[in-house]
């Protein structure tokens, strides 16, 4: 029997008239822009840590937390896993296995656990939001990790990665926020003199394949990195890049751009210097037009040396500003720098906070283009034959909120810094992950200043624990200096904190069978 076929309209029309359709319906009396909507809580969150350190005395603590969120999505009892039971909220980290070029590998898929897949042991699984897990890893061997938090885990999920190695080169404290993936990271402040071991770490959070690109750049622009061109990193996998092979022409500092071809990557350097120590150099920001803003130089910061890449066209002049308790000035000797573009500038600012904790402002210069920036600074703090570096890096605003992880009761120092009108922000201390309970307290930041604070947790607080930064109005960049003794090997570490990008924007959907007749 031969049968006229449907039309594909005919089709179409019977198919909408059961299922329905939902698009975006601008106009008068119809959805608001995305802009205008009310945030809503993201309902999964991906994080990767680097590999801890290869040396055999270290020791990693972590520190997972994820702060309470109003409207944070729940699993129902519907949705279950193939067990035909609640699976519930997750956020655990798994192993990334390390990968160097000649390692065999397919190329494609990739199923170790890290991406997904395999029987890997969690790392600080999290089960309900606002009591921080904590774990202790003593493997020199321990791995880089990547994971994801979902439902009410999700929005704000923070994981703090902070190891103190007793002895050798690179011993001292090294910390660090593990970090969302991204396509495209920026540094400044790495080197590949030969007093320095900097390694660049990859991790590719994803079941895929993803190609790497590395390019170095010093005071006379892009230096020769074709080494570092179309690096292959596998699905669930990190690679190590020493910067030294990068590019064989020694530099005491070099920005460093990494870029992801596909997919996407988390990607930190951990720094090792003869003299100094060690520590993890975190992302830029890249602001265009506005002030780079470096939050959390401690009091008793011997030096800063100052690194600044101008990534654009266009050469860039900066005014420089010191932010602390009392308002901000123009250091002596300091006042600007400018920077040509393409290349990078570094400049010794010595004793430059007096013994007074600050933040470092670095505002376009009237006149001056106003191009992207990318900036960084090495403190160095102690005595003359002991001293050990960290970092600063430029950053964005808190925003909404901004949660760090790994605090401890003694060494632990929020700086907060309000570059315009002041700003009322509240501050949650978080109950310890061997007990006790949140305390919240309110603190006003005066216009140009920079705050410092220390936690008061109540009695019965145990193990380590997280703030929650919560701004009422106004904007406020924040940083986290944590000090750690143990085992007679003394260090210290900075943290920035930025928008933990919790919520996100969605627009309404409304069914419509019209647009089907037009």
């Amino acid at each position: 029997m031969n049968r006229a076929p449907l039309s594909l309209l005919a089709v179409a029309v019977a198919l909408t008239a059961v299922t329905g359709v939902a698009f975006l319906r601008p106009g008068e009396g119809e959805a608001a822009p995305v802009a205008d909507r009310a945030p809503v809580p993201v309902e999964r969150t991906v994080l990767t840590c680097p590999r801890p350190t290869g040396a055999e005395s270290g020791s990693t603590v972590y520190t997972a937390f994820t702060p309470p969120t109003d409207g944070a999505a729940e699993r129902d009892g519907e949705d279950a896993g193939e067990d035909g039971e609640d699976a519930g909220p997750s956020a655990a980290l798994l192993p990334a296995p390390e990968y160097l070029p000649g390692d065999e590998e397919d190329g494609g898929e990739e199923d170790n656990g890290a991406a997904g897949g395999g029987e890997a042991e969690p790392v600080v699984p999290l089960t309900e939001p606002g009591a921080p897990v904590s774990a202790r890893v003593d493997d020199a061997d321990a791995p880089a990790l990547s994971g994801t938090a979902e439902q009410e885990l999700a929005p704000g999920w923070t994981v703090q990665q902070t190891t103190v190695v007793g002895s050798g080169p690179g011993s001292g404290v090294l910390g660090t926020a593990c970090q969302a993936p991204d396509t495209e990271f920026w540094f400044a402040g790495a080197s590949t003199a030969e007093s320095r071991s900097d390694y660049l770490h990859i991790t590719n959070p994803d079941r895929a394949a993803t190609v790497v690109d590395i390019v170095l750049h010093g005071a006379e622009g892009p230096l020769d990195s074709e080494a570092g061109q179309g690096l292959t990193v596998p699905g669930g996998a990190t690679l190590p890049v020493r910067l030294s092979t990068v590019s064989p022409e020694p530099q005491t500092n070099v920005a460093v751009q990494v870029t992801a071809r596909t997919g996407r990557i988390g990607a930190q350097i951990e720094a090792v210097d003869q003299q100094l120590g060690a520590d993890w150099l975190a992302p830029a920001a890249a602001p265009a037009g506005g002030p780079a803003v470096l939050p959390g130089i401690p009091a008793g910061t011997r030096s800063v040396r100052l690194a600044v890449y101008a990534p654009g066209g266009e050469d860039v002049t900066l005014d420089v500003g010191l932010a602390g308790s009392g308002g901000t000035i123009t250091p002596a000797g300091y006042e600007t720098i400018t920077v040509p573009a393409g290349t990078l500038t570094a400049i010794d600012l010595e004793n430059v906070t007096r013994g007074e904790p600050g933040s470092l402002v670095l505002t376009p210069a009237e006149g001056s283009g106003g191009g992207r920036v990318v900036a960084a600074a090495r403190l160095t703090i102690g005595d003359e034959d002991e001293q050990e570096m960290a970092f600063v890096q430029a950053t964005g605003p808190v925003g909404t909120r901004a949660s760090a992880a790994g605090n401890t009761a003694s060494g632990t120092a929020l700086s907060l810094f309000a570059p315009g009108d002041a700003v009322e922000v509240e501050v949650t201390w978080s109950a310890g992950a061997e007990g006790g309970e949140s305390v919240s307290e309110t603190h006003t930041i005066d216009g140009r200043t920079t705050l410092t604070l220390a936690p008061e947790p109540p009695e019965g607080t145990e193990g380590t624990f997280a703030v929650t930064l919560t701004p009422r109005g106004g904007t406020l960049y924040a940083a986290r200096t944590l000090a750690v003794e143990e085992d007679g090997t003394a260090g210290w570490t900075v943290q920035t904190l930025s928008d933990d990008r919790s919520t996100v924007a969605v627009p309404e959907t409304a069914p419509d069978l019209s647009i089907l007749m037009d």
